[in-house]
């Protein structure tokens, strides 16, 4: 078993001088720790103590116990463990097998998932070479990974020291393979075995760490930072769908307008969204990017809701710009222009990151809304009001007017109307027509005796 790890720590790390940094298990006791059962859900803690019942191995591992020892309150709790998935479904009625790539089960309490995961291992040390279990294509890219080990090997798995902490229930242990607590203790993202090895079986791993450095405040390690920009573009092989879902992960975690740094900083956002950084290269502005993503951190600090399609509106906004001034200096009407700019940008995106049409629909309106809000004389306003993007359309154009592109006023009358009553309404629609509110005249005192005089 030694020699067995030995040969896949070699196999990671190379020649040790990427990340020379010497691997070896230790548990750290109870009173060592902050970790406490009185931290984890009850749905964690039942999967974890059915398992045990069983005679499995299980611990809770990953982002769980990394924030618990934070002092954070995590919201996901996964557990690993020596069963197969087929096993764990066994065990819970409430679960469902899931992935392909990856296949794990999902245990459902109500709205929690646990989310299980069998201890993987290396494709060299299986019976059938890996053929059906373990794939990567011609860049490095794992295409499917379903060899599984012990847990030292899964340790050695995972992509970040920080995530490969395990948590004990039956001794309350905290188990470390990787060195996790010196690089919590340091505020550092490091990854497991050589970067540029990890990063091309799965390119989605430069993006979590960008995720992890924005949402924790962590500095990223320098032999696991040096590689991604030179690496960035891999994520051109990556899914479009698999990269819709992390962009949803990196904007609605609380922290988009330090991400989106992060992301410009290493060349990762033009993967992601490549006719924006075009237009911004071109002088488009992206002053109304970080003002909407400023507002969606201040939302989510509240407790708040996100809507994809309004994240995406802002971050194609640039570009929607830069086509839209394209096809109207090209001679074509001002709206028919918006529309064929917005199926455009919308249908090359798409391309680098999939957009369902539930999403890409509310935002066309959204863009769209933009030059029926100005409009308001006679019922229009009103019928502006009843469109059901009208509050997403008027959230975006507080945002214009917040980030300078345009001038200040229009949102202000927009908040007003909606708050007045329908003589306000009335009042300030005749205002409207006429030009301006009319002075109110000054009521004299003393009534008939002063016209008299």
């Amino acid at each position: 078993m030694l020699t067995k790890l030995k040969q896949n720590v070699s196999r990671l790390f190379g020649n040790g001088t990427k990340n020379p940094r010497r691997l070896e298990r230790r548990e750290i006791p109870r009173e060592q720790h902050n970790v406490s059962r009185s931290m984890i859900s009850d749905p964690a803690k039942k999967v974890l103590h059915r398992l045990n019942k069983a005679g499995f191995e299980a611990y809770l591992v990953g982002g769980g116990v990394r924030d618990i020892l934070l002092g954070g309150k995590p919201k996901d709790f996964d557990v690993a463990t020596n069963a197969t998935p087929e096993e764990v479904h066994d065990l819970f009625r409430n679960s469902r097998l899931i992935g392909r790539r990856f296949r794990i089960v999902h245990v459902l309490f109500g709205r929690e998932v646990i989310e299980v995961t069998t201890f993987r291992g290396n494709a060299q040390d299986s019976d059938d070479n890996g053929d059906d279990h373990r794939k990567t294509n011609e860049h490095g890219l794992l295409l499917r990974d379903n060899v599984y080990g012990n847990q030292e090997e899964d340790a050695l798995r995972r992509d970040f020291t920080i995530n490969a902490l395990y948590y004990c229930i039956r001794d309350f242990t905290v188990i470390d393979f990787a060195g996790g607590i010196e690089d919590l203790n340091n505020r550092q993202l490091r990854l497991i075995g050589d970067p540029e090895t990890r990063y091309r079986e799965d390119p989605v791993r430069m993006l979590r760490a960008i995720r992890f450095a924005a949402k924790l405040d962590f500095t990223i390690e320098a032999g696991t930072e040096a590689p991604i920009t030179e690496l960035a573009s891999l994520l051109n092989h990556i899914p479009p769908a698999r990269l819709f879902d992390e962009v949803l992960k990196l904007f609605s975690a609380g922290h988009g307008e330090s991400t989106y740094q992060l992301l410009t900083r290493y060349n990762l956002l033009e993967p992601l969204f490549p006719q924006t950084v075009r237009a911004i290269e071109d002088g488009h502005s992206d002053e109304l990017i970080r003002q909407a993503l400023r507002n969606t951190d201040a939302r989510i600090r509240q407790g708040k809701s996100v809507t994809p399609y309004f994240l995406f509106a802002a971050m194609l906004w640039p570009a929607l710009q830069q086509e839209w001034r394209r096809r109207q200096d090209q001679g074509e009407p001002v709206q028919p222009a918006l529309h064929q700019a917005a199926a455009k940008v919308i249908g090359r995106q798409i391309q680098a990151t999939s957009i369902p049409k539930r999403f890409s629909g509310p935002m066309k309106e959204i863009w769209e809304m933009q030059m029926r809000l100005p409009r308001r004389q006679g019922k229009r306003a009103l019928t502006t009001m009843e469109h059901p993007r009208f509050r997403a359309a008027y959230d975006f154009l507080l945002v214009r007017e917040t980030a300078g592109e345009i001038e200040p006023g229009l949102g202000q009358w927009w908040t007003e109307f909606q708050a007045a009553d329908e003589r306000g309404r009335e009042r300030m629609l005749s205002e409207l027509s006429s030009g301006g509110p009319k002075p109110r005249r000054r009521r004299r005192r003393g009534g008939n005796r002063n016209r008299s005089s």
